[in-house]
């Protein structure tokens, strides 16, 4: 029998804690110290959408740098040798969009909100992946953390529960005036991560406050309301992105209607399971009314994109199969042609907060799945990366 729940909670959650952080010591670099993995060359070659050819050819003239060698005399690239390596070919370039396809004079912030009703629709995982592979591919992007759970965060080496005891997180950028307490620029709260052209706005459990905190601020006019303090807070940092990746909490509340609020193109995750589509069917049913209160106040614009993303699919469940094609026919191109393979390589790696970007080849247990796992988040985020440059009206080839 429990005598005080309050207690055994608050004991529970300390021992969970402390065995976080013990695995976090044991499992993780510090993340003052976690750097990204280096590159071959021909991943760099497909990074750059270019041949492998052309790649040595320009090492050869001395066009660009030459770079580290590993076992064998093969190039090793960092991140921050390829980005080096865009920008010099670059000045070159007959297409000035090819090595640097981001914004343009003109080109309006691309900021995609990734929904979901609830839990364990691989949101958080899709969110990361797309922001790691869209910055390795040139662009300048911007992570927001906006939930309490802050999974996202954990991906790049922190402990929310640990790191942000006192604040520093989206949660300061959005939060209501009270007393002495005030919200802080969004700039204040906005993290370097190891990943050149990738930056980070970090989650945590003060965000659930925002939730709590809204309705009072409502009842009390406070200004701006809370479907335009996202949005604000942006456009203090707009000018220095391409891209803004916002992973939302599972559930319709204040700071999913903050992202939607602020975002250009949406990105709702479904797998395809009936209990999942029907949970899909009620979460589109809801935001519609919510949104069309929100767009009566002027909280809404028009969207570039509303797009699914089959999440989890399993092409060996054959039900997955019939119902993925069922969608498709239903919801026709709203639905992102690559599906998010399920994979063990993707968990294996989520377990040591690592994306599937940052797995080192030479240690991955099977090759074969790891391959077939990079394949499906190179094929979504390409098929994102397509629909980005049509708003800003051009394409943008991924072939190498």
């Amino acid at each position: 029998m429990i005598n005080a729940l309050h207690d055994k909670l608050r004991a529970d959650s300390g021992r969970l804690s402390q065995a976080l952080d013990n695995m976090s010591k044991l499992f993780l670099a510090p993340k003052e110290e976690k750097t990204l993995r280096a590159f071959s060359a021909a991943e760099v070659a497909e990074l750059l959408r270019v041949s492998g050819g052309y790649l040595r050819k320009s090492h050869f003239e001395g066009k660009i740098p030459e770079v580290a060698q590993s076992a064998g005399n093969k190039r090793s690239y960092t991140a921050e040798d390829v980005l080096k390596i865009r920008k010099i070919l670059n000045k070159n370039a007959k297409d000035s969009h090819h090595f640097l396809p981001g914004r343009k004079p003109g080109d309006k912030l691309q900021v995609w909100s990734t929904v979901n009703f609830k839990g364990g629709s691989s949101k958080t995982t899709s969110s990361v992946h797309l922001a790691f592979r869209l910055a390795a591919r040139g662009y300048r992007v911007l992570c927001i953390d906006a939930d309490p759970q802050a999974s996202l965060t954990t991906f790049f080496g922190y402990q929310p529960e640990l790191d942000f005891k006192e604040g520093g997180t989206l949660y300061d950028a959005l939060r209501y005036t009270d007393g002495d307490t005030i919200r802080v620029p969004i700039t204040d709260v906005l993290r370097k991560t190891y990943v050149p052209n990738l930056d980070l706005v970090p989650g945590g459990i003060m965000l659930s406050e925002f939730e709590t905190e809204t309705p009072m601020a409502l009842s009390r006019g406070e200004q701006p309301v809370f479907f335009n303090r996202l949005g604000d807070s942006l456009r203090q940092v707009e000018d220095n992105y391409d891209i803004v990746i916002i992973d939302c909490p599972p559930q319709l509340g204040y700071l999913t209607m903050a992202a939607v609020c602020a975002s250009t193109s949406l990105l709702m995750t479904v797998i395809p399971e009936r209990v999942d589509l029907a949970s899909a069917s009620q979460f589109l049913n809801m935001a519609s009314g919510v949104l069309e209160v929100i767009h009566g106040n002027g909280g809404v614009a028009n969207y570039d994109n509303f797009a699914y993303l089959l999440t989890r699919y399993d092409t060996g469940i054959s039900t997955q199969v019939d119902l993925a094609d069922w969608i498709r026919q239903l919801l026709g191109d709203s639905v992102i042609p690559t599906p998010f393979v399920k994979s063990s390589a993707i968990s294996e790696a989520g377990l040591s907060q690592k994306t599937i970007f940052e797995v080192d080849l030479a240690g991955a247990k099977n090759r074969k799945t790891y391959n077939r796992a990079l394949e499906s988040v190179i094929g979504f985020s390409n098929d994102v990366e397509r629909m980005i440059q049509a708003a800003w009206g051009r394409n943008v080839s991924n072939e190498t």
